[in-house]
């Protein structure tokens, strides 16, 4: 029927069924042969076709989801904590490592045991963690506490190596008792301390506290002017007579402190100029005996600008002897020699004597020789991570002394380490400072833990973190034996009003005047209605 035809006609037409392909749907093209024969080609059914090549779409898809999970990392409430925790025990797991490395062939030739100079920065890395252990305890206010007397300490320290060094010059007087004392370092028998570690970690809480205290009023030169500045200049000339580098790394804590309490930029101009004038009164005073120099003796300090400004040939420098390049030549080439990967754990050729302070001051040329590019892309990546790190805290904490003091120690920490390696590598001048958590001394490896360890109490006291652990609070062995819970942000304990305010009655039961005073009596609309029956019910 015409009318049957046409429906057929019409349903080949839409397509197949829904049921399934149809011989049509398998027949989808024809192909000519050279001799003008016609073949039918088929395709494999689509399960068996081969999948399509990934579209670059989707490789920023996967990068954009690895963003996202650090950004969730990052966004929880002790990620500060932790990350400080790591990158801090990274380095000095680095560092006793690498102490071990650079010391123990020359510890076997002149004592007979490899690891005595390991035994003791293991010592002393222990000290540290105890002194973290103890930091990271103590609440802001214990800190405020102890920032005068820390202070005055260091200074007592300063004041008596510098009297020891000067009885020392000119006197030939070597020690006063048991007390000795060498150029960095006062010695009282198996105990040295380093007066100018001490020094920093003071003017960190000295200066925080008073830069808290003033506030606001810190726009004003007279209030940033005292006591701040004299107490500073009398740190400069006391710590920067005998260890100019250690100076550098003061003005750089300073900076840090005055940038976090927001002083304006014209006030940095200024402590620049007076800062530079300061260093060249320094660097010309090495001439009359300052720091190793001597009155006989070229100006050390000035020997090692000018190598700087203007590095003299290698060759040169070894045929003529020349002083103030030697130390930088060689680390150069122990960089050179270590190449991308380095030439393995141990195996350094310019610690046995060619390298002077290989140990200490030098020991990132040792790193780049055994590890590589490689091993300094770690050291660099972690110390990035402590920046971070710091400077986090610093911006999340509420108390404006926590927030000063966590500026003030990544400034410090950071800037001798970039001091350090920009001196080694020939990109700063040589200072003479030790790389933080790394180099050989136990004095700086203590008070750089305890730093970090009030780094770690800050880091616990942000708002998140506080939140977080009064939550879900550990145990209580676990509180009592590492930390105690840190203080809920925005609960401040109101001071008590003094007694004669409070008065010998309370003001809410005064009495008042006989014209005041309300007329005793039922109040309106509390009348009891009905029976005590109907009133229960």
């Amino acid at each position: 029927m015409p009318f049957l035809a046409a429906v057929r006609h019409a349903d080949r037409a839409v397509g197949p069924r829904a049921g399934g392909p149809t011989r049509d749907d398998e027949r989808v093209g024809e192909e000519r042969d050279t001799e003008g024969t016609t073949a039918p080609v088929r395709r494999p059914p689509a399960a068996t076709r081969k999948a399509d090549p990934p579209a670059p779409q989707l490789r920023w898809d996967a990068a954009a989801g690895g963003l996202a999970a650090l950004r969730g990392l990052l966004a929880r409430p002790l990620a500060s904590y932790y990350l400080l925790l790591s990158s801090a025990g990274l380095l000095l797991l680095i560092g006793l490592t690498m102490v071990f490395s650079a010391t123990s062939v020359r510890d076997y030739a002149d004592r007979g045991d490899a690891s005595a100079t390991l035994v003791k920065q293991a010592i002393y890395a222990v000290i540290g963690i105890v002194a973290f252990w103890a930091c990271q305890r103590l609440p802001a206010r214990t800190f405020r506490a102890l920032a005068r007397p820390v202070l005055g300490v260091a200074v007592v320290l300063l004041l008596i190596l510098n009297l020891l060094v000067a009885l020392q010059a000119l006197f030939r007087v070597e020690s006063i008792g048991p007390l000795e004392a060498s150029l960095l370092g006062l010695h009282l028998g198996p105990i040295s301390v380093q007066p100018a570690e001490v020094a920093k970690f003071a003017l960190v809480l000295w200066g925080a506290h008073v830069l808290a205290r003033k506030g606001a009023a810190l726009g004003w030169w007279k209030e940033l002017a005292t006591p701040l500045f004299p107490v500073v200049g009398l740190l400069f000339v006391l710590v920067g007579y005998n260890d100019l580098g250690s100076m550098i790394c003061l003005s750089a804590l300073v900076v840090g402190l005055l940038w976090a309490a927001g002083v304006r930029m014209r006030v940095f101009a200024t402590l620049s100029a007076v800062g530079l004038l300061g260093v060249g009164l320094l660097v010309a005073a090495a001439s009359l005996g300052a720091g190793s120099g001597s009155r006989d003796a070229d100006n050390y300090r000035l020997i090692r600008l000018t190598s700087f400004l203007h590095p003299p040939d290698p060759k040169t420098c070894f045929q003529e002897d020349l002083e103030g390049c030697y130390q930088l030549v060689q680390a150069r080439y122990a960089v050179q020699h270590g190449g991308w990967f380095g030439v393995g754990l141990g195996k350094s050729s310019f610690k046995f004597g060619w390298l002077p302070e290989a140990h200490n001051d030098f020991i990132f040329a040792i790193i780049a020789e055994e590890l590589g590019v490689v091993g300094c892309t770690v050291i660099l990546v972690l110390f990035a991570v402590l920046a971070y790190t710091g400077l986090r805290i610093a911006r999340r904490v509420e108390d404006p002394f926590r927030r000063l003091a966590a500026a003030g120690v990544t400034a410090w920490l950071v800037g001798q380490a970039v001091i350090n390696i920009g001196g080694v590598t020939g990109l700063l001048p040589l200072t003479g400072v030790p790389l933080p958590f790394i180099s050989d001394g136990g004095s700086a490896l203590v008070v750089t833990l305890a730093a970090v360890g009030m780094l770690a109490s800050f880091a616990r006291a942000e708002p998140d973190a506080a939140r977080a652990l009064h939550a879900r609070p550990p145990a209580r062995w676990v509180r009592l034996v590492w930390a105690p819970l840190p203080p809920l942000p925005g609960r401040r304990r109101r001071p008590a009003p003094s007694p004669a305010d409070r008065g010998s009655v309370p003001r809410s039961r005064t009495r008042r005047s006989d014209d005041q005073a309300a007329a005793r009596g039922p109040r309106p609309g509390r009348t009891r209605a009905g029976t005590a029956s109907e009133r229960r019910r």
